[in-house]
């Protein structure tokens, strides 16, 4: 592809070791320290737009559940985007200045999202915010983000449909993780019948909606769809529904804590996952979410995401490493916890591109931004905010983690708004 750069791909061959530098966990390998000075960057040119910039400092908002449902899928991210401020801090920060943040807890409630995305916007006056996770808190606080002119790095998988100039979307949209799994599931696996099964909001219905549109356009057949709320315990109902209809393919987007209870009561209910009689697939379930799940409640289901905790890759060796020094031997690390750690990392690299805290300024930048030292591999910032990536899919192991089985050779350009899905 023209928008790969193949010498910026040869780079994640770099060193795989880490340096202590200010005190903090450094990796080295990761992004090269400018260290800019302030000075050479005067606040009142920086800054023309009242944000919370100082000569000393910057703020940005944290915004996810650390409570309700969600916390089990949201609380990597916030630790994610924690150490990605603490390395660029280790480094001289931005434009010379430090960041701070200012963290607020979504609650796993959507208006709640609106209100703290509000307070941080306007009372506090941040120069970004990384946050959300469920398409619905995202749909939340988007008309605040797009009325006082804000700017949002989300980091979730999502479906798509959407093209903010106020978002960075540093998770897949449809085309690059719904559609690509269940080709290569029908591929490999020979499905014809599916049973799609989600948490009742936006995104599992919108994503089960474009998976539908796809699975019939291959010629199969969708026997089953069902749709439980946020937080629902009791599956054993839908769970008999699956055994008499015998679906080649369980297609699950359970969301958050209700994904302890459903993968306990499919295995309870003798479903075995290793057997592959139906197939498991998920795009929701992330190594995060495993750690609350348990490695043997979900052994031998498939995810479709760009990220697995087992890449193996200097980057994201190097990645793992500092995370867990910061966090815990015990961490785990999920899709959406990466995408949340590019989030600070893209932040910066538009605004030294811009020269600008200016949300205007850092906006215009961020079209074409590189990470070739990701965790993940090599990411470009597309023209419509969102990023080229690798679709891949793992396979559940006892030990919590996926091994990858399958990646595209090459990255998968975004498009929201795929012809045909709409």
């Amino acid at each position: 592809m023209s928008d790969t750069p193949k010498k910026s791909i040869k780079t994640m061959e770099a060193s795989r070791r880490s340096v202590l530098m200010g005190g903090t966990a450094l990796a080295a390998s990761l992004f090269a320290p400018k260290f800019l000075k302030a000075a050479d960057y005067p606040t009142a040119a920086v800054n023309t737009t009242g944000l919370a910039v100082t000569d000393e400092d910057v703020t940005i908002g944290i915004l996810h559940s650390i409570t309700g449902t969600m916390a089990i899928s949201e609380t990597g991210s916030v630790q994610a985007e924690k150490l990605a401020i603490e390395q660029i801090n280790a480094q001289g920060g931005i434009l010379g200045r430090k960041i701070k943040y200012i963290q607020e807890d979504g609650a796993s409630d959507w208006p709640t999202f609106a209100e703290k995305a509000k307070k941080l916007l306007v009372n506090d006056k941040v120069a970004s915010v990384m946050g959300c996770w469920t398409s619905a808190s995202r749909k939340a606080v988007l008309p605040v983000f797009e009325q006082y002119n804000g700017f949002l790095y989300y980091p979730t998988f999502y479906e798509g449909l959407e093209e903010s100039p106020n978002v960075i979307y540093t998770g897949q949209e449809a085309t690059q993780q719904i559609i690509a799994g269940l080709d290569w599931v029908a591929e490999t696996k020979g499905a014809k019948s599916f049973y799609l099964l989600g948490s009742d909001y936006i995104w599992p219905r919108t994503s089960n909606k474009i998976a539908r549109k796809h699975i019939e356009k291959l010629g199969l057949k969708v026997v089953g769809e069902e749709y439980y709320p946020l937080g629902h315990t009791q599956f054993n109902s839908v769970i008999n529904k699956i055994r008499l209809k015998k679906p080649d393919v369980i297609y699950a987007i359970v969301v958050g804590g209700s994904n302890v209870a459903f993968y306990k009561q499919l295995k309870a209910a003798g479903i075995d996952m290793t057997k592959e009689k139906p197939v498991l697939l998920t795009i929701s379930v992330t190594e995060d979410e495993i750690r609350g799940i348990g490695g043997e409640n979900i052994e031998g289901a498939y995810a479709c995401m760009k990220y697995f905790q087992s890449l193996d890759n200097p980057n994201n060796i190097a990645f793992v490493e500092e995370f867990k020094k910061m966090w815990g031997d015990d961490m785990v690390i999920g899709d959406v916890t990466q995408a949340a750690y590019l989030g600070p990392w893209l932040w910066k690299a538009a605004v030294e591109k811009a020269g600008s805290f200016d949300i205007d300024k850092v906006r215009e930048a961020s079209p074409g931004i590189e990470l070739t030292t990701a965790p993940e591999g090599y990411v470009k910032v597309h023209k419509n905010h969102h990023l080229w990536s690798k679709t891949r899919v793992g396979h559940a192991k006892a030990d919590g983690q996926y091994e990858v089985v399958f990646e595209t050779a090459e990255l998968v350009e975004p498009d929201p708004f795929p012809e045909g899905y709409q």
